[in-house]
Parts: C-alpha cells; structure tokens; sequence
C-alpha cells in the first residue's frame, strides 16, 4: 500500500513558528507532524510514501534524511520552484503510484485515530473512483451527499455558492472533509492539462458520471493542527495514537 503526504503548504497560519520552519516540521510532544503522519502510515501497512515540498522544502529532505527516513521507502515530489495546490500535487506524484493500486493521501497537519485499514477495506468493497473521509463539524464549505453516501456537489456558506454535479438530488447532507483520502490511479486521466489546480474540482467534475463515496468517522478523534489554538490541543491527541 503506498501513500502521499501534502506537505507544501505555506502554513501561515502557524507564523511565527513557520517563518523558519515548513509546517510539516512543527511540533507537538517533541515530535513533528510529519513524524506523526509517516509513523501512522507505517502503523497501518504502508510500504511506500511520497511527500511534496514547498517551502523550506529543503528542511523537510534534511529532517528525514536524519531521521534515515523512518526505514520506509520515501520520495519526494519537488514543488520549491512553484506550488501546485492539492490537485497538482496529487497529478505530479502519478508517477509514483504506476503499479495501479488505490493509495491513501493525507495531509500533513491532520491528526487523527482514524482506522485507515478499515477505510481502505470500505473503499475496495465500493469500488468507488475516490473514498473520502468526513465529518459532521462546522466549516465553511461542504461536501453533499445523497443517502448512499455518494457526492453530489458542494456548498460554500458564507457566500452561498452551491455545485451541483448531478440533477434531480434531493435531501443531500452536509458533510466537512477530513483532509484523508483513498484515491484510485484511474483518477490521473481526468485531470486537467495545467500544473495548479484543486482537487476538490476534480472530484466535483468527476462526481457527476462516477461513485466518490463518503466514509463517515464521527467516532474518531480528529483535528487539524493549522492554527496555535488547535496545534496547544494536539498533544493529548498524539499521546494517544498507535504509532509504527
């Protein structure tokens, strides 16, 4: 099972701490985010991983090339020169994922106790293009889904815009992405030609002739780390993950 971490972001919401550092190499409990995510992926069978870099992308390769790279086969996807948002990412790291099986992504400053074999596992028996993880939470933007859990578009709101992929669905509940996600390699032959785009279009686009599924984990803990309120609330969180 093979594996990508986002780990581009500019993190700004995180200054001062990412003034000198990439988010990824924050901290909680003495151990950076980017540890975390990698040992929970090993926790749950991966073999291999790619992460994406941007900024100070080269503290992330010295940081594991300390670290001897966890003892798992990683590559990383170069973004220093320009940033490609999530859907880029995703597209220039196809390479990587040529053996045709479903991998996970995740983003490096989600922490979660989610049961990524069970999620793989649920994402198999669907045969569905894409599996996303989500959650009744509050945010300003939503994933719709019928009653069988397949997406059907997406609303904003704050400012009210709503996406519709498919005519005619009714009673669509609101559910907030969790930022973890298995994705089928098929996915690639639909993206666009140019190098920066969202992922979330993608999946909107695709939605209207194929099954993305929801895999809902309100009984799992869960929190992004991207702000120093949530980042102060981590550490119990951590403390409690099984790690590889």
């Amino acid at each position: 099972m093979k594996a990508m971490i986002l780990a581009a972001g500019l993190g700004t919401r995180l200054r001062p701490k990412t003034n000198t550092i990439p988010k990824a190499l924050v901290e909680v409990n003495e151990m950076t985010l980017l540890e975390i995510v990698i040992r929970r992926l090993k926790y749950f069978g991966c073999t291999s991983i790619i992460i994406n870099i941007h900024h100070f992308g080269e503290k992330v390769i010295q940081f594991l090339e300390r670290a001897n790279y966890f003892d798992i086969d990683i590559s990383i996807s170069d973004e220093r020169s320009k940033l490609l948002n999530t859907g880029g990412g995703i597209k220039q790291a196809a390479w990587f994922f040529e053996d045709g099986l479903p991998f996970i992504v995740c983003n490096t400053d989600i922490l979660s106790d989610i049961d990524l074999r069970a999620m793989y596992a649920s994402h198999l028996a669907s045969e569905a293009m894409v599996t996303l993880a989500v959650r009744q939470r509050e945010t300003s933007r939503y994933l719709l889904f019928n009653a069988a859990q397949v997406l059907h578009g997406w609303l904003n709101v704050k400012s009210k815009e709503m996406k519709l992929s498919r005519a005619g669905a009714t009673n669509l509940k609101l559910w907030a992405f969790s930022g973890i996600q298995i994705v089928d390699p098929a996915i690639f032959k639909a993206m666009p030609n140019e190098d920066a785009f969202s992922i979330i279009d993608v999946y909107l686009a695709l939605s209207a002739t194929q099954r993305l599924m929801a895999y809902p984990h309100d009984e799992d803990q869960w929190l992004d780390v991207g702000t120093h309120a949530r980042l102060e609330q981590a550490g119990v969180l951590v403390e409690s993950l099984a790690l590889a």
